[in-house]
């Protein structure tokens, strides 16, 4: 009646073994840090930055505990945070000779100190948040007029191309801020020109007036669509921050919306604010433009002679001038994707790209038009300009895939798709709060957060064993399993705890508690209905359990709305609420009875059990203590 099978105590004690190997890392804490990644998109970290960093720190004689490589920065854990300094200064020296256009962004950090041995099993801590790690803050203000007028600069593109095709002729399109004026000599152009943009630019609405002899036709974008352009530019933006933040490694940052124009990142265990806005200034536009192949741009890109009218000189990787004319073709806002990859007829390294519809439809005209030049791609970083690839066109590209090749290794190829794919801001931005958490205050969070988890536990754990003695004893270890499950669960999720976490953590264990105290209340009731000891044990678990399933689930209801509708704070109380649920319901019913099982599941001769002070109504009528 009361035996658990050889299967089920294996899986109680592989859940152990498993909850116990994923909490460990937990207590090992974290160790001072220094963090290399690349200060330019064009520069990649690899083995050989790896080498230069271990060579500049023997020679500034820093021992390290460990040199990592990661798939974007090498990290450096050291012993304490004044070699954290010094080794930081000594990367700093070394690779970066020129301070004021630094290669690579060396910052301070924080590492998880858990042995090598549980890193291999791929065991790693919770990470932490702002107010328990310590970190930097920012709060980004994205210039929204900036985005319209660059709205604006597309559609006037746009619309010399559409005068064009319709053959509408007009005296020049001149954008003035966020309006198009377009000149037209009579009438009957004027009214072409208004049938166009009414039929094909439905986002601008268009004033008209006299100007001397001819009309001057204005075009602003309509307001609605104003709207549409700035949402989606701070949406734009929020995932470019994401892409850029992620390559550099930084662990599990914050990118939120506040307000309808601003940004808010924070930067969890980053401690320098300076380097941390190096990080945020790694944000690049892309874009691509022709060549310009006149005899003047080659006398130019020798140093010979001036940069001609309409052009702007650009420097490759390789450090060889490119003249490119100023027309932008089209920018990173067209590009949906890219893939590093092989031609298919010379088999040499090339990038694959993936263009929305406006894009392809832009790229088959330029393509069509300009078969055997140069296109330039472009990447803008901290206003300087960088030519990353400059391919010949060989034939009209339509479909919207458009390889580039020519001139790359695969290294160099990975490299480029990996920009690509990262976006461009859709409007630039700027910094207008900032603050920095520091790790002394972060960990006063902690020992203030794991002290009222544990004294809530101990509190708990005292009244149960006295309530209920031997069988509060084992409710006090299921709420400890329950603990242990709850952290291992969230390690390996690899979740962000932060203090509202803690205090759903808190929260779960006096709600863990309460199913122990619905089974151990049934099993006093069928004791005091005449029961014997065992039934009593069976008809306590069984006829807990739809009330327990019953009020777990509907607190998991309230707990996923929880996480669906919130944000911030509130998601992440809500993502260890509903964690500490389903641990509980494992803990609290299968973990406890089959402790209960095996000390009492074996008796058959059972007459009491520990469960405290059982009162049983004696036969005239008077409460008299049975147990």
């Amino acid at each position: 009646m009361n035996r658990y099978p050889i299967w089920k105590y294996a899986i109680i004690v592989i859940a152990l073994i498993i909850g116990a190997l994923y909490t460990l890392p937990n207590f090992f804490g974290e160790a001072p840090a220094v963090q290399v990644s690349s200060g330019k998109a064009t520069v990649k970290v690899d083995t050989g930055t790896r080498a230069r960093v271990q060579d500049a720190l023997a020679k500034a004689g820093i021992q390290p505990e460990a040199v990592m490589l990661d798939a974007s920065s090498v990290k450096v854990r050291v012993p304490d945070t004044d070699t954290q300094l010094k080794a930081k200064d000594a990367l700093q020296k070394a690779l970066n000779p020129d301070p004021a256009d630094p290669t690579y962004v060396v910052a301070l950090n924080l590492l998880s100190g858990s042995p090598q041995w549980l890193s291999a099993l791929r065991a790693a801590p919770m990470y932490l948040g702002l107010d328990l790690r310590g970190g930097v803050h920012f709060m980004l203000q994205v210039d929204m007029q900036a985005a319209l007028a660059k709205k604006a600069e597309s559609l006037a593109g746009d619309l010399r191309t559409a005068l064009r095709e319709k053959n509408v002729r007009h005296s020049g399109i001149n954008r003035n801020g966020q309006a198009i004026e377009l000149r037209l000599r009579d009438p009957q152009t004027l009214k072409s020109a208004k049938d166009l943009i009414a039929d094909q630019f439905t986002d601008l609405q268009t004033v008209e007036a006299p100007d001397g002899g001819e009309f001057k036709l204005t075009a602003s974008i309509k307001p609605e669509a104003a709207r549409r352009v700035q949402e989606q530019a701070l949406k734009q933006n929020m995932v470019t921050l994401h892409n850029r933040i992620n390559e550099l490694g930084v662990a599990e940052p914050v990118i939120q919306q506040q307000g309808l124009d601003r940004i808010v990142v924070q930067l969890p265990g980053v401690q320098d604010t300076a380097k941390a806005k190096e990080i945020l200034g790694r944000t690049a536009t892309l874009e691509v433009r022709m060549v310009d192949e006149s005899s003047e741009a080659r006398s130019a890109e020798l140093g010979g002679g001036p940069v001609p009218f309409g052009a702007e000189k650009y420097l490759e990787r390789t450090g060889q001038a490119v003249v490119v004319k100023k027309q932008v073709i089209f920018t990173g806002d067209n590009l949906t994707d890219a893939q590093a990859g092989f031609d298919n007829q010379t088999q040499e390294a090339a990038v694959h790209l993936t263009l929305d519809a406006k894009g392809a439809r832009i790229f088959k005209e330029v393509t069509r038009e300009n078969v055997g030049k140069r296109m330039a791609i472009l990447l803008f970083e901290k206003g300087k300009g960088e030519v990353v690839t400059a391919p010949v066109i060989r034939s009209e590209i339509g479909g919207g895939r458009v390889q580039i090749s020519g001139r790359m290794t695969t290294t160099e190829a990975n490299d480029v798709a990996l920009l690509l794919r990262a976006g461009s801001l859709a409007a630039p931005m700027e910094i207008i709060e900032e603050y920095t958490i520091g790790p002394t205050l972060g960990a006063e969070n902690i020992t203030k957060g794991f002290k009222s988890v544990a004294w809530g536990f101990a509190a708990i754990c005292a009244f149960m064993a006295v309530y209920y003695m031997l069988f509060g004893l084992f409710s006090g270890l299921a709420l400890a399993v329950n603990l242990l499950l709850l952290v291992a669960v969230l390690s390996m999720l690899q979740a962000t705890l932060t203090l509202p976490g803690m205090a759903a953590m808190a929260l779960a264990l006096g709600m863990a508690i309460d199913s122990n105290v619905l089974i151990n209340e049934r099993v006093r009731e069928e004791l005091r209905n005449g029961a014997s000891a065992q039934a009593a044990i069976n008809a306590g678990y069984e006829r807990a359990w739809g009330t327990i399933f019953d009020s777990n689930i509907t607190t998991l209801i309230a707990g996923m709305a929880l996480l669906a509708f919130g944000s911030g704070p509130v998601r992440g109380f809500a993502v260890v609420h509903c964690i500490g649920i389903l641990t509980s319901m494992f803990s609290a019913v299968f973990f406890s009875r089959g402790l209960v099982n095996l000390w009492y599941g074996r008796k058959k001769k059972l007459k009491t059990v520990s469960i405290g002070t059982v009162w049983r109504p004696a036969a005239d009528g008077v409460i008299t203590k049975a147990e």
